[in-house]
């Protein structure tokens, strides 16, 4: 029977609420998609400031060394000593975890030196590698690999391992299997690892500077043609790393808004699809604040968080930024990518900006977002959480569909009382709505993929569905699990894949052909979580290896 299943995607689609009324012309109604909240952990011990997803379904999660004691101890007496540390030389606590998704459980991580606005990347062979930060750690690189089955792995560290200071850079994989990490506070270059310890200009950022900055954390995506798109403050351009020459300029983003930390926008890139000739690419920024929201948050004048999306197709020959405004305003979001395509805009506050005790009003409800639904149908409204995430949270996607979101400290140090909005030591996990039960009828069910998941390779994924709808319906995608931290989802990445011919095996047994990327700028080498994706309601992922 397929007709229940039917009218419930309706149903889903179709239940408008009423925004909140703000000044100018409001966006147009969010949909009322539901959603379900699930705490995981009261706490964890420590601030999510940073999260990585990795191969093995464990997530590594830490905030910063100089805060002070955090809540849970470093196992076996342990302590770290550090002559360094601008608040505690000797420190027996923990800066960062391991969390178990499937057993839900987490244990203690040792880090040296100090990971404060950090940022990272995967390499091919599913190692994170964590870039800079902040007093000893600014010129680090800190390593952990995708133990199974280990308690003793953790943090290796190489304190001179950076030609540069980078603390509050962005980090992109890219096809050769490097790194490429720009950026960073007064650092107008790039650099590469594994590199040869050199710093290359990019005199991109230093124009991009205004005086309160707006240009850190820059949001970086790897292009189809394997050239990288850089975009700081309010402008953008196409760098080719291999040539170091910016080959593109682009169009200011429309509004006088600044997009980039402290004013603290996000960006994704949209999914790329590989059944689309030629393939594009298309940025979208979403929220940010007036580039002078810092200053006056410090001043105790709290202005409205910016209220528009940009989308930027740059694989046009004359991209024009199309604009359309959210159903809030929104600073410090998160923004990822889903299974199915959409992307959910998570986390944040209405005004303000991010720092110290520097945003208001937080935005508990997700929106979610359908890229290819008409304009001015695309936001959908999610089920609220109960707790505000503002500066200093994170977001992720796991590879079962849910979203795992922590952290949240607008203060110097641990503050649990006495301020508006407390550290959050505590893990919680959203479902979006196609988790639902009601959509298990059409949820397929991954049971294997057979042959390898390489670059122009053919292979087959057999999955079971209750409720087949038709051939149509079906895709297959892989997604980059990314570096989350202030904002930005670091080497994010979807791609839809060719080919996606179905035929039924047997009684609720069908078999799905696709090919994998084309080119390692369509996806460079590393692990990717595989999606079977049917009438919009994805499968639980399964970790497939390019290579």
């Amino acid at each position: 029977m397929l007709l229940p299943s039917l009218i419930l995607i309706s149903l889903l689609f179709i239940t408008s609420v009423k925004t909140a009324p703000g000044p100018g012309p409001g966006p147009a109604p969010a949909l009322a998609l539901g959603g379900e909240w699930r705490l995981l952990h009261e706490s964890i011990g420590i601030s999510a400031m940073h999260m990585q997803l990795l191969k093995n379904n464990k997530v590594v999660m830490f905030d910063r060394t100089d805060f002070g004691p955090s809540n849970i101890s470093l196992p076996n007496g342990r302590c770290r000593d550090d002559p360094n540390d601008k608040v505690l030389t000797t420190d027996c606590t923990a800066h960062s975890i391991l969390y178990d998704v499937h057993s839900n459980s987490f244990r203690a991580l040792t880090v040296q030196t100090d990971t404060w606005c950090s940022s990272g990347a995967v390499l091919a062979n599913g190692t994170l590698v964590q870039t800079g930060g902040f007093n000893d750690g600014d010129h680090a690189v800190r390593t952990i690999a995708a133990c199974r089955g280990e308690s003793s792995c953790d943090w290796a560290e190489f304190p001179h391992a950076l030609s540069e200071r980078r603390w509050y850079a962005s980090n992109q994989i890219l096809p050769d299997g490097r790194i490429i990490i720009v950026g960073g506070r007064a650092q107008y270059n790039y650099e590469f690892y594994p590199g040869d310890s050199r710093s290359i200009k990019l005199d991109f950022l230093r124009q991009t500077k205004d005086g309160y900055e707006n240009n850190l954390y820059p949001f970086l995506h790897l292009l189809p043609d394997g050239n990288l798109f850089i975009f700081a403050n309010r402008q953008s351009i196409v760098l080719d790393y291999k040539q170091d020459r910016v080959v593109r300029q682009f169009p200011a983003i429309t509004g006088g808004d600044s997009r980039n930390y402290p004013s603290s926008g996000s960006s994704v890139l949209l999914p790329v699809d590989e059944n689309i000739t030629p393939v594009a690419a298309e940025v979208m920024i979403c929220g940010g604040s007036s580039h002078n929201a810092f200053q006056l948050a410090a001043k105790g004048t709290f202005l409205r968080a910016a209220t528009t999306c940009g989308r930027l197709r740059v694989t046009d020959d004359q991209p024009v930024w199309e604009m359309e405004k959210m159903p809030s305003a929104r600073v410090m979001s998160d923004m990822l990518l889903l299974p199915n395509g959409d992307v959910i805009i998570i986390n944040g506050a209405r005004s303000g900006t991010a720092g110290w005790e520097a945003g208001r009003n937080p935005v508990t409800t997700p929106h979610i977002y359908k890229p290819k639904a008409p304009t001015g149908k695309r936001f959908a409204s999610a089920a609220a959480s109960p707790r505000p995430r503002m500066y200093h949270s994170t977001a992720i996607l796991l590879a079962d569909g849910r979203v795992l979101v922590g952290g949240s400290n607008p203060h110097i140090y641990y503050n649990f009382t006495g301020v508006d909005f407390p550290t959050d030591l505590s893990l919680e996990a959203f479902s979006p709505p196609y988790l639902s039960p009601e959509l298990d009828p059409l949820r397929p069910r991954i049971v294997r993929v057979s042959g390898t998941v390489g670059y122009n390779a053919s292979f087959q994924v057999t999955f079971r569905v209750a409720e087949f709808l038709e051939a149509e319906a079906v895709s297959v995608r892989l997604i980059a699990p990314p570096f989350n931290t202030h904002s930005f989802s670091m080497s994010q990445r979807m791609v839809v894949l060719r080919g996606a011919a179905v035929w039924c095996l047997g009684l609720e047994t069908y078999a799905v052909a696709a090919l994998g990327p084309t080119t390692p700028e369509i996806a460079p080498p590393g692990h990717y979580v595989l999606f079977v994706v049917h009438a919009r309601v994805p499968s639980s992922g399964m970790w497939v290896q390019i290579q």
